[in-house]
């Protein structure tokens, strides 16, 4: 999953990108709305959290753009306290949610992963396919009720996988939900994950197979 901070206060957006980066996901910064338009011009991102004071365009505007242009990213507003009147305006403007500074990180965290689950589209917080089952609140992987260990990185990709079980996920599609900007995330890396993956999940009945030139996707290998 794939994250846009959009906030000006660079020691707010840094350390929100830490928390959420040490979730296991793909997280960028930009601290303006001109960036902000810009980068939502050519990038795909499943959920921007987006402050309404920026710079060179304020929050509204972002989000008024955004929606004309048919992003459907979530949209989680970060809204000082007495910014009522514009917190209405961005829920009208198509936001998704708002929390008010100063906020709680571990509140913030849920609200993300609630938008997540419901940009999937997934109503559950439990998702299963074979024997094994992603919990999409704590982001863990089981199988019989007991914990499959996986690195974040890799938690990633399985997730990726995972939600779109039984299709193909084309690399580039990995690679982009995976890594921020800053991150120089190759081909070769994505199939050292894969290689990784296959021997944790072989004795929980799954594997992910290599559709040749286009991604990968993941399959029961037991009935």
């Amino acid at each position: 999953m794939r994250i846009l901070v959009v906030e000006d206060n660079a020691t707010l957006a840094n350390g929100l990108a830490a928390v959420l980066k040490g979730s296991g996901y793909a997280v960028d910064i930009v601290g303006d709305g001109a960036s902000a338009i810009a980068v939502l011009a050519t990038e795909r991102f499943d959920l921007v959290i987006l402050d309404l004071n920026l710079p060179e365009h304020d929050g509204l505007e972002v989000l008024r753009i955004m929606r004309a242009r048919q992003h459907d990213a979530s949209v989680l507003i970060l809204s000082a306290r007495g910014e009522s009147d514009d917190r209405v305006k961005g829920l009208n403007l198509g936001a998704d949610d708002y929390m008010a500074k100063p906020f709680d990180v571990g509140e913030l965290e849920a609200r993300v992963r609630a938008l997540l689950r419901r940009q999937a589209g997934q109503k559950s917080a439990t998702v299963s396919f074979g024997e094994v089952s992603l919990d999409l609140n704590s982001r863990t992987f089981s199988a019989a009720g007991v914990a499959i260990d996986i690195p974040a990185r890799e938690i990633s990709l399985l997730e990726t996988l995972f939600m779109r079980a039984g299709k193909v996920v084309a690399k580039q599609s990995i690679i982009e939900s995976l890594a921020g900007f800053d991150e120089d995330l190759s081909a070769n890396a994505i199939e050292q994950y894969v290689s990784r993956l296959r021997k944790r999940l072989a004795p929980h009945g799954l594997t992910v197979r290599t559709a040749r030139g286009i991604g990968y996707y993941l399959e029961k290998t037991q009935a």
